[in-house]
């Protein structure tokens, strides 16, 4: 069985595919489980709204981000203030 790339819902500009959003992570992050600041994945304010706020609505995704407010500039995560996130090694099995 070939794996899908599974696309957030975007518009007007190209969506990053989970699996790319976890290579991110890792290397904001340096290891699964570690807080990694929203604003450092390099993306406009918009596009991390919708595209982590898409991944956090899927329950077979959601279960493996935990999102925080910790310090610096937050991000509306489905109606949340959100500065960072952390990803748990499991979600490999999804990939």
């Amino acid at each position: 069985m070939r794996r899908m790339e599974i696309r957030e819902r975007t518009y007007g500009y190209e969506p990053m595919t989970l699996r790319e959003i976890v290579e991110k992570y890792l290397a904001i992050a340096g290891g699964f489980a570690f807080l990694a600041p929203l604003a450092d994945f390099g993306m406009e304010r918009k596009e991390v709204e919708s595209a982590f706020g898409a991944f956090e609505e899927d329950y077979h995704i959601s279960r493996y981000l935990h999102f925080s407010q910790v310090s610096g500039p937050a991000y509306s995560i489905n109606g949340f203030e959100q500065t960072h996130i952390s990803i748990d090694e499991e979600i490999q099995s999804i990939l």
